[in-house]
Formats: structure tokens, C-alpha cells, sequence
């Protein structure tokens, strides 16, 4: 069998900083998970999830357990677990670094022409997922929710979505009120149509079709929102919606998932 290659790309992605490369920190200077997990400010459940994840994106192990002895046992970094974090540290000052020059000649009127410019989120213009429909949102309010929770968003104008994901996810993520984050949608998951009954649990965004497929048996619909955002789904058979009408989308607050990019 052929042996298993680090996946340093992978396992960092386009963010070094998070909640999982921390606590896989704190694993390699304390030597146990839940001390780590504690530090962190986690749940032991959530750091055992960190390490998975990165353990999966990275390819290799990065924590190896040890049994036994008189502390009753523990866990230590592997060799790929070390060079993950000495590979965080260097992409993180890089990036660093790049945003902040960048920042500066944005401000400065130097990117895209000259005169006073707005200045993008740069770390979620790198994002690449195969969800299309990607909504800037600050986190307002944290809500548990059957062993769950549901996160409050608002976008620039104020226009309320909801998104329901784990306990873990949260801490994960270190979610709190004023968090900037985006809210993630596959396209497969948004229904479009005129209009909706009111249904907890359920996000109803109403907005402008700016574009419309005419197919007969559900076709693909872009919908713009007061805020200007977008949001692309699909119409049930026998809706049909045209450019310039009102329309409504409909997207379960469990099939919007969070990315925190800054």
C-alpha cells in the first residue's frame, strides 16, 4: 500500500488561524486533549473534532494516543502534526502581510483607478466552494436550540437569516455577536417561487428575478435581494417565474452552513 503523503494545502486551506490549528497547538504543548480543550475554550467533543477534520484534509495523522503511565495516558503530535503548525505560522505571517499591503494601497486609492475605493473582503474573494450562493452576514445573536444551535444573521441591510448548525460548529468557529462570516447555500437547496407560508425553521428571502429558466419542470432561478446580494436556486415543477417579477426563495435554516474567512 502505497504510503499516505501530508496534504499541507489541504489541511490549512486558505485560513491558518482557526479554532483547529489552535488547538492542535495546545495538544502539542500540554500533551492532552482535554486540557487542550479547555484551553481553547471548547468542548472536549469539539477538539476531537478539530483534529479529525484536520487529520482528514491533511491526509496523515497528526496526534498519535499514549496509554497508560502514571498521568493515565495522553496524546502527543506526530511528525506531520509539527510541520502542520510550523507551516500555519509561515503561511499566516505571509498572508498577513499581503492583506495588509493591499489594504493599505486599496485605501490609498491605488487598486482599480484612483479616488476613494471600498475595500473588499479579500480572505472571501479566495474561498472556493461549490455552494453559489455565498451571503456576507455579521452574526447578531446565538440561540440554542434541541442540543443544537441556531445563529441569528443579518446582512448589510439588516435582512435576517437564520442558519442551524452543531454546538461544536460554534465553538469551532468561535461564533459570537458581530462575527463576520459568510452564509453558504447550495443552489440545489433554495427553492424558488411567488410566495411561501410562514414556517419555523424556514428562510424566506423575497427579491427581484433577475434571471428566470423557462423549462416547465423546475428550472434555475437568480433572485436579487433588497441588499443587492444574490441567491440562485430552483422552481418546483409547473412554477415558472420571469425576469423583473417578484419572486421568493425558500431555503431550510439547516442547509446554510458558516464560514468565518477574516
Amino acid at each position: 500500500m502505497k504510503k499516505p503523503q501530508l496534504q499541507l494545502a489541504d489541511a490549512l486551506g486558505q485560513q491558518s488561524t482557526d479554532k483547529r490549528i489552535d488547538i492542535l497547538r495546545r495538544i502539542g504543548e500540554v500533551g492532552s486533549i482535554s486540557e487542550a480543550a479547555r484551553g481553547a475554550g471548547v468542548s472536549y467533543k469539539a477538539a476531537w473534532q478539530a483534529v479529525d477534520t484536520l487529520g482528514n484534509l491533511a491526509g496523515v495523522a497528526l496526534l498519535e494516543r499514549l496509554v497508560g503511565g502514571s498521568g493515565g495516558g495522553g496524546a502527543r503530535l506526530t511528525p506531520a502534526g509539527y510541520s502542520v503548525l510550523q507551516a500555519a505560522d509561515r503561511i499566516n505571517k505571509a498572508r498577513l502581510d499581503v492583506l495588509q499591503q493591499i489594504e493599505t494601497e486599496a485605501r490609498g486609492g491605488k487598486v482599480g483607478g484612483g479616488g476613494v475605493v471600498s475595500v473588499p473582503n479579500f480572505s472571501a474573494l479566495a474561498l472556493r466552494t461549490s455552494m453559489r450562493n455565498q451571503l456576507p452576514c455579521t452574526v447578531h445573536a446565538l440561540k440554542p436550540r434541541a442540543g443544537a444551535i441556531r445563529v441569528e444573521l443579518r446582512l448589510h441591510d439588516q435582512t435576517r437569516l437564520w442558519s442551524r448548525i452543531t454546538r461544536e460548529s460554534a465553538e469551532l468557529l468561535n461564533l459570537k455577536p458581530g462575527v463576520a462570516v459568510l452564509a453558504l447555500c447550495k443552489a440545489t437547496a433554495v427553492t424558488m417561487g411567488t410566495a411561501f407560508a410562514p414556517c419555523e425553521g424556514i428562510n424566506l428571502l423575497p427579491g427581484s428575478v433577475s434571471r428566470a429558466s423557462r423549462a416547465k419542470s423546475g428550472g434555475e432561478v437568480a433572485l436579487t435581494l433588497p441588499s443587492g446580494l444574490s441567491v440562485v436556486g430552483f422552481t418546483q415543477q409547473g412554477t415558472i417565474l420571469k425576469a423583473g417579477r417578484l419572486g421568493m426563495a425558500r431555503v431550510d435554516e439547516a442547509a446554510v452552513a458558516l464560514a468565518v474567512t477574516g
